[in-house]
Formats: C-alpha cells, structure tokens, sequence
C-alpha cells in the first residue's frame, strides 16, 4: 500500500493569497508580472479553483521569495494498493 499525494487547491489559494498580501502585491501588480489580459487566472487560484501551471508556479515562487512547496499543500490522504 503507498499513499498518492493530492494537492488541496482551497489552501494552495489561500496561500497564493496570504502571500501576495506579504510581499504587498495588488492582483494587478501580478497580473502585470505574467502579462495577462485579464486577472481571472489569479482570482481562480486565490479562490481555490484553478491552479497555476508549472512555470507560473516557479514564476510566483520566485516573486514571492519562497519555495514552490511553500505555496503548494498536498496531503496524503488516496491510499492504493501496490
């Protein structure tokens, strides 16, 4: 039996977001660090929603002065047998 880690999406966004507050970081300010058009994407992993794709994690980690683990929270809760 081995444990298959998920990702808690809610918490991964609130820490998305407790982050941006610590560095005093508006939505927008983000927006404009990945160019996008809109803010949708950010508001989606905030609230748990969407999650950002690899690079934009990596991008995030290094705006944030922090570790990619630092903003993601994953449990072991899916047990398979093996």
């Amino acid at each position: 039996m081995f444990h298959i880690p998920t990702i808690d999406m809610e918490k991964t966004g609130e820490n998305i977001l407790r982050l941006r507050k610590n560095v005093g970081m508006s939505v927008r300010d983000l927006q404009d660090v990945f160019g996008f058009a809109t803010p949708q994407a950010i508001y989606k992993w905030q609230h748990g929603t969407a999650l950002p794709t690899i690079d934009n994690l990596v991008v995030l980690a290094a705006v944030f002065e922090v570790h990619v683990d630092d903003i993601l929270v994953v449990e072991n809760e899916q047990k398979l047998a093996g």
